[in-house]
């Protein structure tokens, strides 16, 4: 797998990463036989990237990452700070979150946090910036060697681009969320800031395999959030409603070339965006993580089949999503 540049941490990361919400068991029941599977095949792979978070099954997704041996070389762990309830949504304070990363260095099993990433905390707190001038200090202190900021919206990535020390981003960015294109990319590489994407088949709609009729388990968020009563709509579905999702999906397969898969498809496009470092995908099963390292090695799409996407989006997407972009 072809690997590339995480902005101004010079790490090297394989353009497919592996998402890790799941092995705390927030998409579902999943034990640890299970969970060191996807971990080994990632691993055997040579997936080098991986994305965690604290409140991810209450430190467990971490815990599990932590205990595994069988790491790749040159492995990268992100991981994520913020949302917990020592300090989600008004409770920020220095040594507060300086206590959440050292957890989180604990049940990681390590010294030094590779990369923490703001995780979508509230646009405040961002604008405030006083958080930024705390991660500086975890940095020269040696809890972290980077940081980022996962956001929500492209308003708030702007805002977290102010701060020099920034080396990485992580955004919503798939065929149902392609707003970051305009501007955001552009000037995230004129500041050597990595680009991570999240939710890059929109919480599996672009997988092309719902239906209408597809029943998620009570406790998959694709089921409690997907009106965004948990937290940002935008997290699930790409903020689209799901029946609407699925009719406009299906409105894609126009553009795939050949026998292309819907998945290999929507990968594929984002790959065709040089900004983008590494493609985060979540999966419940070992041998979807082959699937997702396959679609890296599928040919670029053509410009004709971009401008055809391009406007299928401004057109028939963009109208249907809720919440701010």
């Amino acid at each position: 797998m072809k690997m590339r540049r995480l902005g101004k941490t010079g790490y090297e990361v394989t353009e497919i990463g592996l998402g890790c919400w799941q092995l705390g068991g927030d998409f579902g029941p999943m034990d640890d036989e299970d969970a060191g599977a996807i971990l080994a095949n990632a691993a055997r792979l040579g997936v080098t990237f991986w994305d965690t978070a604290d409140v991810y099954g209450g430190g467990l997704s971490e815990h599990r990452i932590g205990t595994y041996y069988g790491k790749p070389d040159g492995l990268v762990i992100a991981t994520k700070v913020g949302r917990s309830g020592a300090l989600f949504p008004d409770k920020y304070t220095c040594s507060g979150v300086r206590e959440c990363l050292k957890e989180s260095a604990r049940r990681l099993c390590v010294e030094t946090i590779d990369l923490v990433q703001l995780h979508c905390v509230p646009p405040e707190i961002l604008k405030d910036g006083e958080i930024f001038d705390w991660l500086d200090d975890f940095k020269s202190e040696g809890l972290i060697r980077h940081y980022g900021a996962s956001v929500e919206t492209i308003e708030e990535a702007f805002v977290c681009l102010e701060h020099d020390g920034l080396a990485t981003l992580q955004i919503i960015f798939n065929l149902f969320r392609q707003d970051a294109n305009k501007e955001l990319f552009e000037a995230a590489t004129k500041k050597d800031v990595g680009i991570i994407v999240r939710l890059p088949l929109a919480s599996g709609l672009l997988s092309g395999k719902f239906t209408k009729e597809t029943v998620f388990q009570p406790t998959d968020h694709r089921n409690y959030n997907r009106d965004g009563t948990a937290f940002s709509v935008g997290e699930t579905f790409g903020g689209i409603p799901f029946e609407k999702g699925v009719e406009l999906a299906e409105g894609l397969r126009q553009f795939i070339p050949g026998s292309m898969s819907m998945a290999d498809f929507a990968l594929r496009w984002i790959l065709d965006h040089p900004a983008v470092s590494t493609v985060i995908t979540g999966v419940s099963r070992p041998e979807q993580i082959s699937a997702n390292v396959e679609a890296a090695s599928v040919p670029p799409l053509e410009g004709e089949i971009h401008a055809q996407v391009a406007a299928y989006y401004e057109n028939e997407v963009r109208p249907h999503i809720r919440g701010e972009i």
